[in-house]
């Protein structure tokens, strides 16, 4: 064969058309890790000035401009997909990338003053902050399961080494080696569904499998359960739902706090995505099949969250056994599998997160340098030495407890309100019990902080402690905290824009008219 005819074979090869505007919050975050990457090769990395912080806040408010321009146009447009049909443009993807990237803004910003405490500063953890929320956008948006994958890898190789950031603490290089380790089972595992879910559908493509479903009924299923079944383990690791959830407490405590707010902000939306755009949508014909295992999931994180955590001393392993309790009240809107769930489980997303800025804002500052403050003895008398920042964490803490006129409020009473209007009354009742519990959490820490002996009061006969100075609070992380203050507040009394634009985040599968074809796009069902 000759030269000239493998390069004519080579021109005939189809390529898909690729819509780059719709591809614009990806590309943003893209391209800002690789001028960060260049750019920090280049300049020293103590400077006065935070510049890599400050250029990760702007790519990711770019991201979230990018996602309002994509958001105007869908009225006109609609729902679009592109690559073949494996990235889709629609609320529900632009919504949870907004989600993302105020996860990487919240955690650039708490970042900078605490590189600046353990003199690690440099432009690695900004970089990786922007390559994992690039991966999370990927999952948010992708209607293929390969390429649902690839984001879910990108977004999870980041967060391993994230967590192994501060290299001077040993418990951070055992959380890193944890959660790379049980990370790499739940991706085989994933892999694994995707692989059987092809066996027996014959596609990877969401519109492929949902209309194949739609339109055959296949007389063994059990491949096809299996493939399912193998995705949930995948999604649950990521959710840190129960029994999935043993990585949660090490990493937590082990990884920079500021990491740990990462974590449970971008990486939980970026599981959440795709456990609602491939279990919830795709798999919509098969619903009374994954809806059990889903109620088993969110009745065991429910209970296990809230109980586990009462027990703890160390306040991150609280939020720990804390965040696995959202994953459960988040699941329960899940199971419900109507568009109502979906509408609640965005609007506690996106409450999380401002309720994880605040939250680890503050603990982020009481770890002190070493990062190794954070018994519930070290918050003891905190309001008398320090009010400002007793007073946010308590409301921050009071909100995820469920505290009407706070935005936790709203997000538990939709969670509930959609599993039983979808019948599942005992569902509820699991997770209002489990409120109860966990609430009693969130007031040990209030009580400890307003009526418990301050940290630097020496015990009778033992040898006094030094005084422990005034907390010096960086301008970014008192910005975060002050924001995130104001808006779980503000949510809390005026929820209706944000709970309007979540319920406008219908998921849905979307065609490429230049891809494999659909006739119409598969949605979650009104009811039960």
């Amino acid at each position: 064969m000759t030269l000239a005819t493998l390069l004519g074979q080579v021109d005939s090869v189809a390529t898909p058309d690729i819509a780059w505007s719709a591809l614009s919050p990806f590309l943003v975050l893209v391209v800002g890790a690789g001028l960060l990457l260049a750019v920090g090769g280049l300049l020293p990395r103590r400077t006065r000035v935070g510049w890599p912080a400050l250029l990760t806040v702007a790519t990711a408010i770019g991201a979230i401009v990018a996602c309002v321009l994509l958001w105007r146009d869908l009225p006109d447009t609609g729902p679009r997909a592109t690559a073949a049909g494996a990235y889709a443009v629609d609320g529900f993807s632009l919504f949870l990338i907004v989600v993302i990237a105020v996860g990487v803004i919240v955690a650039s910003l708490l970042t900078d003053g605490y590189l600046r405490r353990e003199d690690l500063e440099g432009p690695e953890p900004y970089i990786l902050y922007l390559v994992s929320g690039a991966g999370g956008v990927v999952m948010a948006s992708a209607t293929d399961l390969i390429v649902l994958f690839l984001g879910l890898e990108i977004l999870s190789i980041a967060a391993y080494v994230l967590a192994g950031l501060h290299r001077r603490r040993l418990r951070s290089g055992e959380a890193a080696l944890k959660y790379f380790v049980l990370g790499g089972f739940s991706s085989a595992f994933f892999l694994y569904g995707i692989a059987m879910v092809y066996g027996a559908t014959g596609t990877t493509n969401m519109v492929g499998i949902s209309e194949f479903l739609a339109s055959n009924r296949l007389t063994d299923e059990g491949l096809l359960l299996a493939g399912i079944g193998l995705l949930l383990v995948g999604f649950g690791f990521k959710v840190a739902a129960v029994p999935f959830h043993t990585w949660t407490p090490d990493v937590y405590q082990g990884s920079p706090t500021p990491v740990v707010s990462f974590m449970a902000s971008a990486v939980k939306a970026a599981g959440f995505a795709g456990l609602l755009r491939v279990i919830v949508v795709t798999f919509s014909t098969h619903r009374l099949d994954w809806q059990p295992i889903i109620y088993g999931l969110a009745a065991a994180s429910l209970l296990v969250g809230a109980v586990l955590a009462v027990v703890q001393t160390d306040v991150k392993r609280m939020m720990a056994y804390s965040s696995i309790n959202h994953a459960g009240f988040m699941l329960i809107a899940v199971a419900a599998g109507t568009i109502d769930g979906v509408t609640a489980t965005l609007f506690y997303l996106a409450t999380y997160t401002i309720l994880v800025a605040g939250t680890f804002g503050v603990i982020t500052l009481l770890g002190r340098r070493g990062d190794g403050h954070h018994s519930l003895a070290d918050y003891g008398g905190l309001a008398r030495r320090e009010p400002l920042l007793a007073f946010a964490l308590t409301v921050f803490l009071l909100a995820q407890a469920g505290t009407p006129l706070t935005s936790g409020f709203l997000a538990k009473f939709y969670a509930v309100s959609a599993v039983v209007d979808a019948g599942s009354f005992w569902l509820g009742l699991v997770a209002m019990l489990s409120a109860v519990i966990s609430a009693f959490l969130y007031l040990r820490v209030v009580l400890a902080m307003y009526a418990g002996a301050p940290g630097d009061e020496p015990e009778e006969g033992a040898e006094p402690a030094p005084v422990l100075r005034r907390i010096r609070v960086p301008w970014a992380t008192g910005l975060t905290i002050a924001l995130a203050l104001v808006a779980t507040i503000g949510i809390g009394i005026v929820p209706d824009p944000l709970t309007k634009v979540a319920r406008d985040a219908t998921p849905a599968l979307v065609v490429d008219p230049d891809g494999p074809a659909a006739e119409e796009p598969a949605a979650p069902a009104e009811g039960p």
